[in-house]
């Protein structure tokens, strides 16, 4: 096991009518808000005005900044920043899913910053500190609620790239599973596959004597696979939301990798595909990590045999068959959710796989992506051509 320092700072207020603990909470930080959200379901569901009533009972000043997309984009970005410093504003709530988190902690740390916030995500400078965040969770999927990571879209220049700096991880979050029940079967899907690659990114390591880790997120795995067909078979199913919104927050916010690190190279391929195809992260997920487990069997199976075994009771001694069956098996879970499996469903050809593996493997100029089996261009091209076509 490796050498580690934790540390869970994020207040979590999680169960039903949470929302009313808002202005509360904020009222610590700021009598200045800025409430960030998409493109208005959070209205439509009645968190918005939930929020913003609690707000308003603490006498908050409250500035507003909607239109959020998936992949949330740079340019968004730029407006909140210039609205924060403009106001002096002090606490940015996010509420929504990911995109919206993420795109509050860019402002974040653009807002205490003097140059170009993209300097962070392109890696020639580092945040030294940021406004706090405070989110308000609608989307059970990409863990930001607790995390300290952000992933923006540049869409001029077609690049995603993400940051991770304690700066940014949020002071509250509000999870509340009844604000999940109207969500889209899609979007449940998207986020459960989201959940599930964030434990196994953590899951596949190299890292010796760490047996206490693995049986936990083996653990969370299997619950996860159980729950999270019935949150879209049972979409007003208080307990299963709630199980599913609590796996997402603690398969991100880092504990499940204390002392052995994770591999990250498929979210780092998915990247790329989302960067230029804009499709939903947890869906190029879905595709992207059986076709990684079926390279890196072929170079190091041990863990992947293993993961095979304790998640999926394979009982077979027979390496291969036990392999062969665990991907069957995981893409299964991904075909149950209701996702596409492959690059050729979702209309992806080979025309970009180069490009795209050559900016996932050089992002920050290296030469290969992950640690379980380093990755380098040549690679990931073949990653994407497993997971382009069906067998």
């Amino acid at each position: 096991m490796n050498n580690f320092t934790f540390s869970a700072p994020t207040k979590m207020i999680f169960g039903k009518d949470t929302e009313k603990f808002v202005g509360s909470e904020a009222l610590k930080y700021s009598k200045k808000v800025l409430v960030h959200f998409g493109g208005g379901s959070v209205k439509k569901i009645g968190v918005y005005d939930k929020v913003i009533k609690s707000l308003k009972e603490n006498n908050i000043e409250i500035f507003e900044l909607g239109g959020v997309k998936p992949n949330p984009r740079l340019s968004l970005v730029y407006e909140g920043i210039d609205i924060v410093k403009k106001n002096d504003i002090g606490l940015i709530i996010a509420v929504g899913g990911g995109s919206v988190i993420d795109s509050a902690k860019a402002i974040a740390v653009g807002a205490k910053y003097d140059g170009d916030v993209w300097d962070f995500y392109e890696y020639t400078a580092s945040p030294k500190s940021a406004l706090p965040v405070a989110t308000v969770l609608t989307i059970p999927a990409a863990g930001s609620e607790s995390s300290n990571s952000s992933v923006i879209t540049n869409w001029d220049k077609k690049l995603k790239r993400g940051i991770s700096n304690d700066f940014i991880i949020p002071v509250f979050s509000i999870l509340n599973p009844e604000s999940t029940y109207s969500l889209p079967p899609y979007q449940i899907a998207c986020g459960a596959a989201d959940i599930l690659a964030h434990m196994m990114e953590r899951y596949f390591v190299n890292t010796k004597s760490v047996d206490i880790t693995d049986r936990m997120i083996e653990g969370a795995i299997r619950s996860h696979l159980e729950f999270a067909p019935k949150a879209i078979k049972n979409p007003t199913d208080y307990d299963i939301r709630a199980e599913v919104m609590w796996t997402g927050t603690i398969a991100h916010n880092g504990f499940l990798d204390t002392g052995r690190g994770g591999d990250w190279a498929s979210h780092g391929i998915e990247h790329e595909l989302s960067a230029i195809y804009d499709i939903a992260h947890g869906a190029g997920l879905a595709i992207v990590f059986p076709a990684w487990f079926e390279f890196c069997a072929k170079k190091n199976p041990s863990k992947i045999v293993q993961f095979g075994r304790r998640v999926f009771d394979i009982d077979s001694t027979d390496e291969q068959t036990i392999i062969s069956l665990t991907i069957s098996k995981l893409r299964d879970f991904f075909k149950e959710l209701g996702l596409a499996l492959y690059l050729d469903e979702i209309d992806i050809d080979e025309t970009n796989f180069k490009i795209m593996a050559e900016k996932a493997v050089g992002k920050k100029n290296g030469s290969t992506i992950g640690s379980y089996v380093p990755l380098s261009v040549s690679d990931v091209v073949e990653i994407y051509g497993i997971a382009s076509k069906r067998s």
